[in-house]
C-alpha cells in the first residue's frame, strides 16, 4: 500500500516537473524546439487542456450556483414586497368602498339628524328556514324591538330581539315578515310577504286593480313600523287567475341582502 502511494506521488511530481520544464522551454522563443520537447508538448497538451476545461467548468458551475442563490433570495424578497403592496392596495380599495357606502348613508340621513343609528352586520343566520342578521348596536344605542332597519336602497327589515350591545333583525325576505305597502304610481294597496327566498310576494292586491311589471313598491306607513315612502322592491311578474280574488305578484327587493355590510336603524320607528 505504501509503495503504491509512493509510486503515485512520484509520478505526479514527475508530471508536474515535466510540464514546468516544457512551459519554461516553450517560453524561450530564441531557443529551437527539439524533437523531445515536441514529444513532451504533444503528450502534456491534451492533459493541460482537459485540466483547463475542468477548471473553467467548475468556475462556471460555481458562478451559476452563486447567481441562482442570489436570484432565489431576491425573488423571495420581491414576493414579500409584492404581497405587502397588494395588501395595502386591497385595504385602500376596501376603504374606498366603505367610504362610498357611508356617503350614501350621510346623504340619506342628512335631512333628519340624530334619527338613525348606523350599525355593522356581524352575523347571518345560516339556517334556510330563517332570514335574520345580527348587528353590533343594541339598547344602549337607543334601539328597541320593532325598530325598522334600512339602507339607502330601501327596507332591510325590523329588529325582533334586543340586547345591550347587539340586536337581531328579521329580514323582509323571511316568511314571518309582513310590510304594509302600495304601488308607487297607481297607489294599489297590499302586503309585502317574505317567502324565505331572494324575492318577495305582494299579496292582497285585488284582481281588478291595474298592476304592471317594473312598477315600484314602497312602504305605506300604515303598519306603524316603517316610515311611509321607503323603497321595498320592483314588480317582476303579475299573474291574474279568474277564479281568484287577488293577484299573484312577485317583486324583486331593492336591497341585495347578500352584499350589505352596514345598515341604518330608525330609532323613532315604534
Amino acid at each position: 500500500m505504501f509503495s503504491r502511494n509512493l509510486f503515485i506521488f512520484v509520478g505526479l511530481a514527475l508530471f508536474i516537473a515535466i510540464n514546468f520544464i516544457v512551459i519554461t522551454m516553450s517560453s524561450r522563443e530564441s531557443l529551437p524546439i527539439s524533437g523531445v520537447e515536441r514529444l513532451f508538448i504533444s503528450i502534456t497538451s491534451p492533459v493541460q487542456q482537459a485540466v483547463a476545461r475542468t477548471i473553467n467548468y467548475s468556475q462556471n458551475v460555481w458562478n451559476t450556483y452563486f447567481m441562482t442563490v442570489l436570484a432565489v433570495k431576491e425573488n423571495i424578497k420581491l414576493k414579500k414586497q409584492l404581497g405587502k403592496a397588494i395588501e395595502i392596495k386591497n385595504q385602500y380599495e376596501e376603504l374606498e368602498l366603505e367610504n362610498t357606502r357611508l356617503k350614501k348613508f350621510v346623504n340619506f340621513t342628512g335631512q333628519v339628524p340624530d334619527t338613525y343609528v348606523a350599525a355593522q352586520i356581524i352575523a347571518r343566520d345560516p339556517s334556510p328556514w330563517f332570514k335574520t342578521i345580527m348587528i353590533d348596536k343594541g339598547a344602549k344605542d337607543g334601539l328597541a324591538k320593532g325598530s325598522p332597519v334600512l339602507v339607502s336602497e330601501g327596507i332591510v327589515g325590523q329588529i325582533i330581539k334586543v340586547a345591550n350591545n347587539y340586536s337581531r333583525v328579521l329580514l323582509i325576505t323571511d316568511q314571518n315578515s309582513a310590510v304594509d305597502a302600495l304601488v308607487q304610481n297607481s297607489r294599489v294597496r297590499g302586503i309585502v310577504k317574505g317567502n324565505n327566498e331572494d324575492n318577495c310576494s305582494f299579496v292582497y292586491a285585488l284582481r281588478k286593480d291595474e298592476v304592471k311589471p317594473d312598477e315600484m313598491i314602497i312602504s305605506s306607513g300604515l303598519d306603524q313600523v316603517f316610515p311611509k315612502g321607503l323603497k321595498i322592491g320592483r314588480i317582476l311578474k303579475v299573474t291574474k287567475v279568474h277564479s281568484q280574488l287577488f293577484q299573484n305578484i312577485t317583486i324583486e327587493t331593492s336591497v341585495d341582502f347578500d352584499k350589505i355590510e352596514e345598515v341604518l336603524v330608525f330609532k323613532n320607528g315604534r
